[in-house]
């Protein structure tokens, strides 16, 4: 295939025969995590400037958009998700000035950058947070502050206003002996959560995001934007706040209640997201805007982000990141391809007729899909399983997601002891439930980090076989912030750019194939065989061209779905499917499919 040129992006792709959809409904993200991408100065943490060293890579795998995990300054607590000062860089990344050449520099090879908007909550170091602990000053009311339990002693144990838990473990209350009461924090204590019924608070983050915009950004990608509407009545109150008391409910197995069913997706959701269009984006083109979403249904995705509701263009969903309703996310449950299926099938359908999806298995939240669902036991099956994931996602209609070192099949960091981990969540995590409430073992509760810990995502990108990867020089004075993944020898960037075999060549065709095939990006989607254990099908289809995606999601031989062969089958006699992308030679697919089977991660699309 030849090399799509992101300047020729066009302005529209068809989602029907007549209906236009915007530029990003063929266009692919990368998201960076910046403190692991690449070092430049030899501190061990990622920087802009080795983020502008790498912009030719990423031009050539031919993704379109580059999403930036935080670097505003801030103290670090949460890896930047704490932010202190929204419009600054944190010296940890660079400057201002490295931020302005990052962007000079990206948009001279067509890329767009998108920097994450974490405006849910800030550091508990914010100026306005700071102002807030005064109950005259103007910033009194920028955060939820409640006073303590009736009848107890404020700042002693179990005078926190709820039994409300966070989720980073322990209460979601933090008491602040300044002004004397509590505020709410739904992630770690230094990320206190912003007041969205103030307008002001509402006005600070909208002049914020145009200033960004105005420098020359081409969107966000917002932070559990989906909890910033509280479930408050007309005065104000949350749930159940009469005479101080706070509506909770039971307590859980760590001792906390949950939150979320009070903190996401509130009353005024829609209409902030709207306020938000209109200030920010009214009169602007070529931006896009991307929303992580706790707690949202895909029915609520279709209203979210039909262009219509002007409201944001797609959002993250996460019903299909972990199985089990009301199963903490640290109790394993083994991958099942019907669940898979069925969720993302759900999120498909919502969006059918409006709306639009985005396409994600990994992120810098999420472990490495090719560890917690494919195989990375062998050099082999690691490649296999990691293809097959990447053209499943990338088959389905909607925006791709490539997290950094996905498109090279990078792997689980497979730690094992707990002093290796840096990840507040993982970090808290085993100390309340296994020290703490003592519900599970620290042998069980290694196991779930070493499957699911957010640092399986987080280890430097593995550039070379060198001594750090080429994350930072073999003689650099400091090892970097998090350790490099040891199979860094045989799995990096540099090894695989030019073997037509790798999973980075793949990537790279399976982002062409999106960029060129019109089917690829603005099709319809149709399940088939919705009833296999271990095969996950569907057709895509426009204006008369359809496209068969068979997948195989496990390491054995399996017979083609019923479904499917019949499909085959009924190509005119003496045709040979004419097969799109595989992961699998021509020669060992027209095998397969004239014998009805599936090899072990076999995933191929071809044409009907």
């Amino acid at each position: 295939m030849t090399a799509f040129n992101r300047t020729d992006l066009p302005d529209s792709v068809r989602t029907n025969g007549a209906t236009p959809n915007p530029w990003w409904a063929n266009a692919v993200v990368y998201q960076i995590y910046p403190r692991s991408f690449q070092d430049t100065n030899g501190d061990g943490f990622g920087d802009l400037k080795g983020i502008t060293s790498r912009l030719d890579y990423l031009a050539d795998l031919g993704v379109d958009v580059l999403w930036l995990s935080p670097v505003y300054k801030s103290p670090q607590d949460d890896n930047g998700y704490d932010i202190s000062d929204y419009q600054d860089i944190d010296p940890l990344f660079g400057t201002l000035d490295d931020m302005d050449e990052l962007l000079a520099e990206a948009h001279k090879r067509g890329l767009k950058i998108v920097m994450d908007l974490v405006v849910n909550h800030t550091s508990d170091e914010h100026a306005w947070f700071e102002a807030s602990k005064n109950k005259d000053d103007e910033h009194a009311d920028w955060y939820w502050w409640r006073p303590a339990r009736p009848g107890k002693t404020p700042g002693e144990p179990g005078a926190e206003p709820n039994e409300w838990g966070s989720y980073f473990g322990g209460s979601a209350w933090e008491y602040c002996p300044e002004r004397g009461e509590y505020y709410l924090h739904q992630f770690s204590k230094k990320q206190p959560d912003l007041n969205w019924e103030n307008p002001a608070v509402r006005r600070a983050v909208y002049d914020m995001m145009n200033w960004w915009l105005d420098r020359g950004i081409d969107g966000f990608r917002m932070d559990v934007i989906t909890l910033i509407s509280k479930r408050t009545d007309a005065a104000g109150r949350l749930p159940g706040e009469i005479d101080s008391e706070l509506a909770d409910l039971p307590v859980g197995e760590e001792g906390y209640s949950n939150p979320n069913p009070f903190c996401a997706d509130g009353p005024r959701q829609d209409e902030f997201l709207a306020e938000m269009r209109r200030e920010v984006f009214e009169g602007r083109d070529g931006f896009l805007t991307v929303g992580e979403a706790p707690g949202i249904t895909p029915e609520r995705n279709e209203h979210i982000t039909n262009p219509a509701n002007k409201e944001l263009d797609m959002l993250f969903l996460f019903d299909h990141m972990g199985e089990g309703e009301g199963r903490s996310k640290w109790d394993l449950v083994p991958f099942r391809v019907p669940w898979l299926r069925g969720t993302l099938a759900n999120q498909q359908a919502a969006v059918k007729d409006a709306g639009w999806a985005s396409l994600f298995f990994c992120n810098h939240d999420q472990p490495r899909v090719v560890s917690r669902w494919g195989d990375d036991t062998t050099e082999e099956a690691r490649v296999r399983s990691a293809k097959a994931f990447g053209l499943l996602l990338h088959m389905h209609r909607g925006t791709p997601y490539v997290y950094q070192g996905e498109e090279l099949g990078m792997t689980n960091a497979h730690f094992k002891t707990l002093d290796q981990y840096e990840d507040l969540e993982s970090i808290n995590a085993f100390r309340q439930r296994v020290e703490e409430a003592k519900i599970q073992s620290a042998e069980s509760m290694m196991a779930s980090l070493e499957l699911i810990s957010r640092d399986n995502a987080r280890t430097p990108m593995q550039w070379d076989a060198s001594k750090y990867a080429g994350f930072t020089a073999p003689d650099a004075a400091t090892e970097p912030w998090l350790t490099v993944n040891p199979n860094c020898a045989s799995i990096n960037a540099a090894g695989e750019f030019d073997d037509p075999d790798s999973v980075y060549s793949f990537y790279k065709r399976l982002i062409a194939l999106r960029h060129e095939n019109p089917v690829v990006s603005a099709g319809s989607w149709t399940l088939v065989d919705a009833d296999d254990e271990h095969a996950y099908t569907f057709v895509r289809e426009l204006d008369g061209e359809r496209l068969l995606t068979l997948v195989n999601l496990s390491g054995r031989t399996i017979d083609v779905p019923a479904e499917s062969a019949a499909m085959v089958d009924a190509l005119a006699d003496g045709i040979e499917p004419a097969v799109v992308i595989a992961n699998y030679d021509d020669a060992a697919v027209a095998a397969s499919l004239a014998r009805h089977e599936l090899a072990p991660w076999q995933a191929v699309v071809i044409r009907l």
